[in-house]
């Protein structure tokens, strides 16, 4: 979780799943992408206090919170400093350029 301060592209983000009282607790995994990487690496991720915590720390650095349970479950499963899966990068993609759009003020087509 130390790295997610050096959040400092706007493509850098974590994704946040939350449930309704019935479901499990919090989980929340935080991405991180630079132009010179294979693809986006899993920075941090934990489910509770540890997801709260995360999603606390992207908040005040100003790094934007997406909410996706089901990408969430798929992203929980890959190991902390690691690419996430092939299978993953036209989710991920989408999910960062969306981002990247808002936080440019950029028209978006979603």
């Amino acid at each position: 979780m130390n790295s997610l301060p050096q959040a400092s592209s706007p493509i850098d983000s974590p994704v946040a799943g939350k449930g309704d009282s019935n479901a499990p607790p919090v989980a929340a995994v935080a991405l991180a992408y630079q132009a010179n990487q294979a693809a986006p690496r899993v920075v941090a991720k934990g489910n509770g206090l540890l997801a709260e915590a995360i999603i606390a720390r992207a908040k005040n650095s100003g790094v934007f919170v997406h909410e996706s349970p089901a990408l969430v479950a798929l992203l929980m499963q890959v190991d902390i400093d690691k690419d996430i899966p092939s299978s993953l990068y036209v989710a991920v993609a989408q999910l960062l350029a969306w981002i990247y759009r808002l936080e440019n003020n950029l028209e978006t087509k979603y």
